[in-house]
């Protein structure tokens, strides 16, 4: 009987294969060559699964979005207050943990590549879109619940936006998560303000 292959698992795993190629070597070094032999195929094999390097490196980014997006989803919880799930929102934002470090690296190893790449390009913003949204429907329900002020939520949700984007460039350097009080401290000082 002929071995059943599941072919999302396989382009799921080779997906992860060029994140870690990525993580590892950046952008130049995720080759067909690198990712077969990292994945454990022949070299022609992964036409079966992508058409080529440039299909991989699109779903890699994709993956690499949903992934925060993931995170984002994960930090909403219906038990919460809406003080709290404005706090976990925010922490969920800001990369807190290795895999959100090393995601965030994969990602910024892939920007350039989306610059020049229309779709990708309107895949990252339409990505920004729904993460100012998230936060500035977080911040609405904590001002309704009276946990903070009326203030220019849309701006300061670009601003917080920003800091994180900043702090996925600045784990560059610092990969171990060194950074990751300085993150919280600033979710301190942000909240401090909205109150």
């Amino acid at each position: 009987m002929p071995k059943i292959i599941d072919h999302d698992q396989r382009r799921r795993e080779i997906v992860e294969v060029a994140k870690g190629i990525i993580l590892k070597g950046g952008f130049e070094a995720a080759t067909m060559r690198s990712i077969a032999a990292e994945a454990g195929f022949a070299n022609g094999a992964l036409k079966h699964y992508f058409s080529g390097k440039e299909s991989i490196v699109a779903a890699t980014f994709e993956t690499v979005l949903h992934e925060h997006d993931v995170w984002l989803q994960k930090a909403i919880s219906a038990e919460l207050t809406p003080d709290e799930m404005l706090r976990q929102v925010l922490t969920g934002t800001l990369p807190s943990g290795r895999d959100e470090i090393a995601s965030g690296r994969v990602l910024l190893a892939l920007w350039e590549y989306a610059m020049s790449n229309e779709s990708l390009a309107e895949l990252y913003q339409t990505h920004l879109v729904r993460w100012r949204g998230m936060l500035v429907e977080r911040m609405e329900a904590a001002r309704d619940a009276g946990s903070i002020r009326d203030l220019d939520y849309v701006a300061l949700s670009n601003e917080f936006i920003s800091v994180a984007v900043g702090a996925t460039v600045i784990n560059l350097m610092y990969p171990g998560g060194d950074r990751i009080p300085d993150y919280q401290a600033y979710i301190e000082q942000f909240l401090a303000r909205l109150r």
